[in-house]
């Protein structure tokens, strides 16, 4: 069996430590900064604090996805040390990085006609990547090869639930996400919109929910109803979150005491990364796990 790379973007939001202690290789995205150049590096160079207060002063964030060329630098140094690659991307239906990583491993796939490249559309965003990643670890360790772990991925991917509100729908109003006149209203009435990540892999708002303690009541609602085993889940739980750890908390806390069976008992909680953040701003929590299949 061929020795492999599991390998990503940085949009998975997960830390340095680990994925570096998963073995789990990564490319930056980028972000521009009032118009400097910086690269999503997982909070090397910056604390989510000082990058989200940036943004509420008035910073203009704006963010661009790895090239093609980048990811063929990225891969060939794998593939020339006799590694297979499969790569999980963030999902196609947020970015256009799949297509460009996929269209690399097509360049590549004739000068290394011995190695496999896999690219894999995650259809998912932020640490529900990371939660796919995690578990790609997990049966790499076990000794699945890359080809029945590609074949996993495909067949398993869309079992991977996103849940998420925002507390400030400032910059979802921005990016266009929520229209103006949605937001100002939301602001007004304390909405928290409730969205999820549909079975393509985009963002989907599910409901307008307030006040905010209602929302995070609903959040894990979702889990008890999608979650595999219902309230003896046994998998992992991660959550994302955009400098608003009370509110992850609050959501984590509320999992803990209704889902006994956590693997390792506790919520993991992590930071939502410079590109994804860039787009969401402060006040957004979002929840993972494995459940039933998204089929809408």
């Amino acid at each position: 069996m061929s020795e492999y790379v599991i390998s990503t973007c940085t949009t998975c939001d997960l830390t340095k430590d680990h994925l570096d202690s998963r073995q789990i290789k990564y490319i930056y995205f980028h972000y521009t900064k009032d118009g400097v150049n910086f690269d999503d590096d997982l909070y090397q160079t910056v604390s989510p604090a000082d990058f989200y207060n940036s943004m509420v002063e008035g910073a203009e964030m704006k963010t661009s996805q790895v090239n093609t060329v980048e990811f063929m630098d990225f891969f060939t140094q794998f593939l020339t040390h006799g590694k297979d690659v499969i790569h999980v991307s963030l999902s196609s239906g947020i970015s256009g990085v799949y297509s460009a990583a996929k269209t690399a491993a097509t360049e590549l796939q004739p000068l290394f006609p011995d190695r496999k490249i896999y690219v894999v559309d995650s259809l998912a965003a932020s640490s529900g990547m990371g939660l796919l990643l995690d578990k790609m670890a997990d049966l790499r360790d076990e000794g699945m090869s890359v080809e029945d772990l590609y074949s996993w991925v495909e067949n398993n991917k869309l079992r991977l639930h996103h849940w998420f509100f925002t507390s400030d729908l400032t910059f979802f109003v921005k990016g266009g996400r929520v229209s103006k006149v949605s937001g100002a209203l939301g602001g007004m009435l304390g909405i928290c919109p409730l969205l999820n990540v549909s079975n393509t892999g985009k963002l989907i708002p599910r409901a307008k929910i307030r006040p905010k303690k209602k929302v995070i009541i609903e959040t894990v609602k979702r889990m008890e109803e999608h979650a595999d085993n219902g309230l003896d889940y046994s998998g992992k739980v991660f959550i994302s979150q955009s400098n608003c750890i009370e509110d992850a908390k609050a959501v984590s806390d509320l999992i803990e005491s209704k889902f006994k069976h956590i693997n390792g008992g506790k919520v993991e909680i992590f930071n939502i990364g410079t590109v994804i953040g860039s787009h969401t701003g402060p006040g957004t929590v979002a929840l993972f796990f494995w459940g039933d299949k998204r089929v809408d």
